[in-house]
């Protein structure tokens, strides 16, 4: 019978290799870099470890991977995402309720993302395409093509404050009922080794991915809507990546869009992956933001407030000199085209207040608050 340790030497093995890729990351340049790096690691373990001992083909499940406490691929703040592992040529049946969410989707992904390339999309819709009754209850049936391999649902909230989840789950008819097999060696070993595979795997490719899209681009110039890689028919994005000294700001000028029902700006960290949403305000939806009375919301990017109180727009980079940037569009009943993208410029931070229209300064009070909402918000709608 084969002891503990040599059970989980492979996950050791992987975490060690973890952690030096963590501490050889290019971009670390302060100690809070590398303390953030080893958060991140922590929720890559979490994430690997969920992704492998969950999963079960023959009794599917929503596993939830990405959330607060584990960020990954530039994580959106605003959604709450569900992933379902699929096998060729089976029938599943999804059921759930509609909740009041801006948007509900459902993707199938071919492979996985790597750190060469980006999944493939097989099928993407959103829940407009579904029959619901009146309250909102719905079920479709899916054979698993060739190729497909998971099924991602997202969950996107534009109101933090009023939209409620819905729930959601899947099931293989030909299996629903019938008692799992009672674990074997061989079973646990294969779990550890797929959590040792995923977690060094996730570290390589989020090292790698917005190399694809983002740093392709320069600093400060986030790009005009477009499809969003490997993403939904309804769905467009803007991304860009951020380079400020601590006495300038990035001001981002762009459109409300009425054509959509979620639209937003998020910035993220180096390790491509979203900053604390909870306790700063490190993205915003159209429902959040000021809309001034030209119908454009100005977004202002920057370590300290601009002005020094902070106003309603403001993204804090909470001690990142570098950092993602994504805008988004969902749920869209029309294309965009590069008017309704964003403007950026780079601005001294100091300039803020007379360069930017409808500069309205908040009290200390008055921001607490809007952290406190975000908390409660976050507490209310998000799992882990």
């Amino acid at each position: 019978m084969t002891g503990s340790l040599e059970m989980t030497k492979v996950l050791q093995d992987a975490i060690a290799e973890a952690e030096k890729l963590i501490e050889a990351a290019p971009f670390i340049t302060t100690e809070q870099d590398l303390l953030e790096g080893y958060d991140y690691l922590s929720g890559r373990i979490r994430m690997a470890m969920q992704m492998a001992f969950d999963y079960d083909l023959d009794r599917p499940v929503f596993i939830n991977p990405t959330h607060q406490f584990s960020r990954q691929g530039l994580d959106n703040p605003d959604a709450i995402y569900f992933n379902a592992y699929l096998k060729e040529g089976v029938e599943y049946v999804v059921r759930g309720r509609r909740g009041t969410a801006a948007d509900l989707s459902f993707q199938v992904m071919g492979g996985t993302y790597s750190a060469d390339s980006a999944a493939a999309s097989m099928m993407a819709f959103d829940d407009r395409e579904l029959e619901k009754d009146a309250d909102g209850n719905f079920e479709f049936r899916y054979v698993a093509e060739p190729g497909a391999k998971t099924l991602i649902v997202r969950e996107v909230f534009n109101d933090w404050d009023t939209e409620e989840r819905g729930t959601l789950w899947i099931e293989r008819p030909d299996t629903v009922g019938q008692p799992a097999a009672p674990l074997s060696e061989r079973t646990l070993a294969k779990k550890y080794e797929v959590a040792a595979r995923s977690l060094v795997g996730s570290i390589h490719t989020w090292f790698a991915f917005p190399h694809f899209f983002q740093y392709k681009e320069p600093a400060n110039v986030p790009t005009a809507p477009q499809s969003t890689p490997g993403g939904l028919e309804s769905q467009r994005s803007s991304i860009g990546h951020y380079d400020l000294a601590e006495d300038q700001a990035l001001v981002i000028t762009v459109p409300e869009c009425t054509d959509c029902s979620y639209q937003a700006i998020q910035i993220g960290s180096d390790w491509y992956a979203s900053t604390d949403y909870e306790t700063h305000q490190t993205s915003l939806t159209k429902a959040q933001a000021q809309v001034d009375p030209d119908g454009k919301m100005r977004f202002v990017i920057s370590e300290t407030p601009p002005g020094g109180t902070p106003i309603a727009n403001w993204l804090e980079t909470t001690g990142h000199r570098t950092g993602a940037l994504m805008l988004r569009w969902q749920r869209l009943e029309r294309d965009l085209g590069p008017e309704d993208g964003p403007v950026a410029e780079v601005v001294p931070l100091a300039d803020v207040p007379s360069r930017v229209p409808h500069f309205t300064p908040l009290t200390t009070e008055e921001y607490a608050a809007r952290i406190a909402a975000r908390q409660r918000s976050v507490a209310r709608r998000m799992i882990s």
